[in-house]
């Protein structure tokens, strides 16, 4: 059945920000639906938004990628296969004819393309991420969520934008959240009692009012042992630096403690984090323009704990691949929206696995309801999944999702578990 109308709408993301959502509908009356979510905290080498620009909602209006939808992309699709994915993508590509998708828009084209692959799989009759294995067998993944937000996602008030738990001591996904739902809760009681509870940040972490960088991760080892949980044996560390946000040139300004780092300062930093700390992740630690930084650091803790490429990558296989040869990072976030079409979300993802790298799918903090990077995460057996934290609807509606996914797949859908950590087996 060959896809007979393509229709895009504006609805609203977590911030209340304009987005795309784009319907597509086969010939057969069935039909797949893709949202594009957005990011706060971005590289410079992601896939172009379209935006309006001018004073309408910020300039953040889409009335021009809604009307590249219409004009451009639903002739270009009609009367074509949904389940040719790579096709279309490539079409899509070709159709904007931009490096950074900036024509036609990666926010466009990311929702046109999650919409196809929805479409394919419900024209297969399947759940996305059984469409995604085609057979193969899968494993859920292992979640990273938020307890602490910072960084972009809350007002700067500490420079580390994501503090993180991983529950390595889990048995299943339900576990996990089981688990993870115990450490957001003793986090949220911990700071109310301290008086330094803020409220919450873009991703539902706790905002919370720290002195220094460290006492977020002090704060965050009680709250698992508050929970009952013995720290890195049951539940471990995960952090987003995100340093590209306050570094450049090999230079970095921690505003919490008005310091400025150079790379080998902030490698120090981070490294001393590690060995005082249960951290068992760490994405981002220098910023994109820091490649030397980047291999010094993985050279240095590598083999300890996973060093996630985001900003640096940018779900770019050939940069994935460059990054490898040069032995920077071992591990790379999933963005789809970083790559703007799903083909070249998975060639990265790929590409990654190829060189030995751990692979995270990953949300962006601009959210939506939708829930198809956890059936992307579990179909290709990414072996881990960042979604945010424990709190906000478009957060606990992938995590909710992973729950049902594991409950409805049974026995033959395992769990990855700790073993999805780069060098932690």
């Amino acid at each position: 059945m060959t896809i007979q109308h393509v229709h895009a709408r504006r609805i609203w993301d977590s911030r209340g920000r304009p987005t795309v959502e784009v319907e597509v509908a086969n010939a057969d009356g069935t039909l797949g639906i893709g949202i594009a979510p957005a990011g706060a905290s971005r590289g410079t080498r992601e896939a172009a938004e379209l935006r309006d620009g001018g004073t309408r909602f910020g300039g953040r209006d889409v009335q021009q990628a809604l009307a590249a939808v219409q004009r451009e992309i639903e002739p270009a699709l009609a009367g074509r296969e949904a389940a040719d994915q790579a096709g279309i993508d490539a079409m899509l590509i070709a159709l904007d004819g931009t490096p950074d998708k900036s024509r036609l828009g990666g926010n466009t084209l990311i929702a046109t393309s999650l919409a196809v692959l929805h479409a394919a799989a419900a024209q297969a009759r399947q759940p996305l991420w059984q469409y995604l294995a085609q057979g193969r067998p899968v494993q859920l993944p292992l979640p990273q969520v938020q307890i602490f937000g910072g960084g972009a996602h809350a007002g700067r008030r500490v420079d580390v934008q994501d503090f993180m738990v991983i529950a390595t001591g889990a048995e299943s996904f339900a576990h996990a959240m089981e688990m993870t739902a115990e450490v957001y809760r003793a986090a949220g009681e911990l700071m109310a009692q301290r008086g330094s509870l803020a409220g919450v940040a873009d991703e539902g972490g706790w905002w919370p009012s720290f002195a220094r960088n460290e006492d977020a991760l002090d704060a965050l080892v009680a709250a698992i042992e508050r929970a009952g949980y013995v720290p890195g044996g049951e539940v471990a560390i995960a952090l987003d630096i995100a340093a590209s946000e306050f570094g450049h040139g090999g230079r970095y300004r921690l505003a919490l403690e008005n310091q400025e780092l150079d790379s080998d300062g902030l490698c120090e930093r981070l490294v001393g984090w590690v060995d005082r700390y249960p951290i068992v992740s760490i994405e981002d630690p220098l910023a994109e323009d820091d490649e030397a930084g980047l291999a010094a650091f993985t050279h240095a803790v590598g083999h300890r704990v996973q060093v996630v490429g985001d900003d640096y990558l940018v779900t770019n296989a050939s940069r994935v691949r460059q990054a490898a040869d040069r032995g920077a990072c071992n591990c790379a976030l999933i963005k789809p929206n970083q790559a703007g079409t799903i083909t070249e979300t998975l060639a990265a993802l790929q590409a990654a696995q190829e060189r030995g790298y751990a692979t995270i799918v990953s949300a962006r903090s601009g959210e939506t309801e939708d829930v198809a990077i956890v059936h992307l995460a579990t179909g290709w057996n990414a072996g881990q999944l960042k979604v945010g934290s424990f709190a906000r609807s478009e957060r606990m509606a992938k995590w909710n999702e992973g729950i049902r996914i594991e409950s409805r797949a049974g026995a033959p859908a395992g769990f990855r578990g700790r073993a999805a950590l780069r060098g932690k087996q």
